[in-house]
């Protein structure tokens, strides 16, 4: 599914961050001897965690690259240093989020648990309202390396989902692109919609209570996919 960051994904962040090196560094400001004292796997976690929040509240046209130094409490120029600014922060978001995906819903996790690992990332981290300010922003054009490293995943994706109906796991009545869709929709509802949830559940939609009553639930109807209607083995 496209990248919502989970719980386990910031804490993976600190111990990942060394993976990324800046491309250039030409028209950046080199950190000043104090700041390069500074653990820089740490200040990048810090930055990226800042970040996370700050997208989600105002979406990428919203969101200030000084507003996310501040939360991050370092020097808005070390964005630029260790990112390249506001745009190379945003794609170093979802290349993370698409490594750490794969490695958290592996291929052959059983597809109900796998859409109910979903609903807990589109909450814990407010990955879901990541999601929804992307969808709206959205211009049409699928140029550059983000998208096409997003459309990539995504077939790769419904290719799985082929393989499951094939498998039997799900109805191959379903137009498996389609079901994606449903199904990414269906995960990130609490996230994009907690007004609804509120007032449907009676409590909000973040709380412990409401995400997993609602994990439940969607595991328990995608669990019915299967070619007989029936729940498949370890779902019932």
């Amino acid at each position: 599914m496209p990248w919502p960051l989970s719980s386990g994904f910031m804490i993976e962040l600190g111990s990942r961050v060394a993976e990324f090196r800046p491309v250039t560094t030409r028209g950046r400001r080199a950190p000043a001897p104090h700041e390069r004292q500074r653990d820089p796997e740490r200040t990048k976690a810090r930055i990226l965690e800042a970040a996370t929040a700050e997208f989600a509240a105002k979406g990428f046209a919203g969101a200030r690259v000084s507003e996310i130094a501040a939360r991050a409490g370092v020097n808005q120029q070390l964005i630029a240093y260790y990112f390249d600014g506001k745009e190379g922060l945003y794609r170093e978001m979802g290349r993370r989020w698409r490594a750490y995906e794969a490695e958290a819903v592996p291929d052959d996790l059983p597809f109900a648990e796998a859409v109910g690992r979903y609903v807990h990332a589109s909450v814990d981290d407010l990955g879901g309202r990541l999601l929804a300010w992307d969808g709206l922003a959205d211009t049409g054009a699928d140029d550059g390396d983000e998208a096409r490293e997003r459309n990539e995943r995504l077939r790769h994706e419904v290719e799985v989902l082929r393989q499951r109906q094939r498998n039997g796991e799900i109805d191959d009545r379903f137009d498996p692109a389609v079901l994606h869709l449903i199904l990414t929709s269906a995960a990130n509802a609490l996230a994009v919609y907690p007004h609804l949830a509120r007032g449907l559940l009676g409590a909000d939609a973040r709380s412990p209570e409401s995400v997993r009553r609602y994990a439940e639930q969607l595991t328990l109807l995608v669990g019915r996919l299967g070619n007989d209607g029936e729940a498949p083995a370890g779902t019932r």
